[in-house]
């Protein structure tokens, strides 16, 4: 079967270095890693690869089992969905710390599935195979792999134990062509913690992808889904909630702010999401900021629109007219991701972004409208210049730029730039981007 990538998951309980394992195994660096108990909360996927043989890998939370409630329920409940999508486990416990209660448990839950299982010793580094990993025999699993995910050694030999358990096709894996990869937008979900970002894309998925749950800052890594939807391929990505820096204590939180920046930058359409419940505050402004400044489209979303009355509602649409005035281009929806309400009707703004951000303007109809607006109104003079625009063509794309050449441009101002902006705008019908004219002036050839 062409195609085929199986799956691998690696689960644990707090602190034994998945996540090192994780980045050490994708050769990246997608997982946030820090010396802190608990960091990884979502289901976090990679691709790897092995000489020709290539496969996912999924990073989970620290597991407990047992969890009754809380965070680490939702955290147990999002590995249980990723030992059920996988086709063999990576159990990684930690050398240095011994076996615990929680490795008895774990282990338990593994052997009831049957799943093809790997017992992985990490932070192994400078052990004798013998007699420091004896004890992790009694979890019942077979042979103990030593490993260092920091350092790498062992890591090649536990892959290809891994994988060698796993039936392979006869065929190789073929690559999808670049034309396919470059069809699939990216989506990045963006907003303060605890606005509803992992509940919205769970509600477009239909099922718990990502840990959904009433406490500020869940979500810390910027998590990737796939995702198909009225013949377009999109890429899902669910970022950490972004705070104002004075607010930004723990240095994990100040790696989760630089991974949502990252996928902003590397997203086609940001959907920025406010809370009904709380107005646009100073925080949302920022977000906006970063989006506006990365030149990457947006459309705005306001959630939790259910839970406020007429009069809050009027409130905060003039909220957003007064602090998001710069994103005036922005489509703007209400809806209600726990209901479910609205939240379909953000596709077309979002396909409508996409395609304005990628818009293809030709040189002689920019050329025709730009001269078209000068004879409507020429820029006004500048002490003894008027700036003369001679033409006009497209300087790139997500977002678009347009760049105009002529003489004594540097005298052109801000209103009249404006007005050029309002006039491209509405001839190719743009919707959620940005739009950046440049300025060339022509060097004086008798200077």
């Amino acid at each position: 079967m062409t195609g085929f990538k199986p799956v691998v998951a690696l689960v644990g309980r707090p602190n034994v270095g998945k996540s090192t394992l994780f980045n050490r195994i994708t050769k990246s660096r997608d997982a946030i890693v820090a010396d802190m108990p608990g960091l990884t909360r979502d289901r976090h996927y990679g691709n790897a690869r092995l000489g020709r043989r290539e496969f996912i890998v999924i990073d989970t939370g620290g597991f407990e089992p047992d969890a009754e409630s809380g965070i680490y329920r939702e955290m147990a409940k999002q590995t249980r969905q990723a030992v059920a999508e996988a086709d063999v486990v990576i159990f990684v416990v930690d050398a240095r710390a011994g076996l615990s209660a929680q490795d008895h448990d774990i282990a338990d839950y593994l052997r009831r599935l049957a799943k093809p299982c790997l017992l992985v010793a990490n932070k192994a580094e400078g052990m004798r195979e013998g007699a420091q990993l004896a004890e992790f025999y009694e979890l019942g699993l077979g042979e103990v792999i030593p490993v260092s995910a920091a350092h790498g050694q062992g890591v090649r030999s536990m892959i290809e134990a891994a994988l060698d358990r796993l039936h392979w096709p006869d065929e190789t894996q073929e690559a999808l062509p670049p034309a396919e990869q470059d069809a699939v937008i990216r989506l990045a979900v963006a907003g303060r913690p605890n606005v509803g970002k992992s509940t919205l894309i769970n509600a477009w998925l239909g099922e718990e992808r990502l840990v959904a749950f009433d406490l500020p800052g869940t979500t810390r890594d910027a998590i990737r889904v796939p995702f198909e939807r009225d013949g377009h391929r999109f890429e899902l990505i669910d970022t950490a909630g972004l705070r104002r820096k004075g607010r930004v204590f723990e240095a994990v939180e100040k790696f989760s702010v630089v991974k949502t920046l990252q996928a902003i930058e590397n997203a086609h359409v940001v959907l920025l999401l406010l809370d009904a419940t709380q107005g646009v505050t100073e925080q949302d402004a920022h977000i906006a900021g970063y989006i506006l400044d990365s030149g990457r489209s947006v459309v705005l979303a306001v959630n939790k629109w259910d839970a406020v009355d007429d009069y809050q509602r009027q409130l905060l649409q003039r909220s957003i007219e007064a602090r998001l005035a710069f994103l005036k281009f922005a489509p703007l929806h209400t809806i209600s991701a726990r209901k479910r309400q609205g939240i379909q009707a953000l596709w077309k703004s979002i396909a409508r972004a996409y395609e304005s951000a990628m818009v293809k303007m030709p040189t002689p109809v920019l050329t025709r409208l730009l001269q078209e607006a000068v004879a409507f109104q020429a820029p006004p003079k500048s002490g003894m210049f008027r700036p003369k625009l001679r033409y006009a063509h497209q300087g790139g794309q997500n977002p678009p730029v347009i760049v105009i050449h002529g003489n004594s441009l540097e005298h052109v101002g801000d209103a009249y730039r404006r007005y050029l902006e309002a006039r491209f705008r509405k001839a190719f019908d743009l919707v959620g981007t940005p739009l950046r004219i440049e300025f060339k002036t022509q060097d004086n050839p008798y200077r």
